[in-house]
């Protein structure tokens, strides 16, 4: 994979900062799906559905009608017939029928960035602007690093439709450095990504500071939308627990099987994020 940000004066940040108006904190514009706002208060909680039959996903997704949360992302790699576009157009519908008042955020993992399958670039191209034109889900998730042609042909089929970009680059190997994960998401957010998301693998505590850091950085210096960051497995836990405090807008937690490492039990992370928030 290459580098998409080497040092941190270059030319993409001095782009950021000379051209993008209302960049930092008090230039924030929340990111709306339906009736909530991604952006301010606490960090909002996404639990992810990952059944491999449409029976299967409605089990899960049913068992979330008396949970607290926010957004729910059904990751359609783990879907057993997602070559089958007809076939995930009504898992979309029957998801959204279940839980109407949730967001529903679109997303197949590539097998390169953790996910549970690989798809040529043709019918990824075809699954994502299917569920942009269906009418269900609220966001799509885009990978940065599918190609700079690609990504911009979403973005731009994503706002045709009023449908939310969740750009997401993972690294399940490692915790790149910080300007280079600040890099990622100030690309993202120059391709019109709505929501900017990295993911990374730390090895120490180090890790999970450039990881908080590189957050913190990126909001208060370049960015002027919310955005969603994690140093994944249990030593990266920290990070999703403290995003108001530094400044990711969304965390995930687990319902039943987890769909990254690191995610936690839904009502736990709930109690964290209130007593972080009440003592802000």
């Amino acid at each position: 994979m290459r580098s998409v940000f080497c040092v941190v004066e270059s030319v993409e940040l001095r782009y950021n900062r000379e051209n993008d108006r209302g960049i930092g904190s008090d230039g924030m514009k929340p990111v709306i799906m339906r009736n909530l706002v991604i952006g301010e208060g606490k960090p909002k909680i996404c639990v992810p559905v990952v059944g491999r039959t449409l029976d299967g996903i409605l089990v899960q997704v049913k068992a979330l009608r008396d949970v607290e949360f926010d957004v729910i992302e059904w990751r359609a790699d783990f879907y057993n017939l997602v070559e089958d576009l007809e076939a995930v157009r009504v898992v979309l519908r029957e998801i959204q029928k279940v839980l109407p008042e949730k967001p529903l955020i679109f997303t197949f993992r590539s097998e390169a960035e953790g996910g549970e399958r690989t798809l040529c670039l043709e019918h990824y191209m075809a699954l994502v602007k299917m569920a942009i034109a269906s009418g269900y889900a609220d966001a799509v998730d885009v990978e940065l690093f599918m190609g700079d042609m690609e990504v911009a042909e979403l973005v731009a089929e994503a706002k045709k439709y009023d449908v939310k970009v969740i750009m997401s680059s993972h690294d399940f190997e490692k915790t790149p450095s910080e300007a280079e994960i600040v890099g990622r998401l100030v690309k993202m957010q120059q391709f019109g990504a709505d929501l900017p998301k990295v993911a990374v693998m730390p090895h120490n505590a180090a890790d999970v500071l450039i990881l908080l850091c590189a957050t913190n950085r990126m909001m208060t210096e370049f960015s002027n939308r919310p955005v969603i960051t994690m140093s994944m497995g249990g030593l990266g836990l920290v990070s999703r627990l403290s995003g108001e405090i530094f400044g990711s807008a969304l965390t995930f937690a687990s319902v039943g099987e987890a769909s990254a490492p690191g995610q936690i039990e839904v009502e736990t992370l709930q109690k964290v994020l209130d007593v972080l928030h009440s003592n802000k």
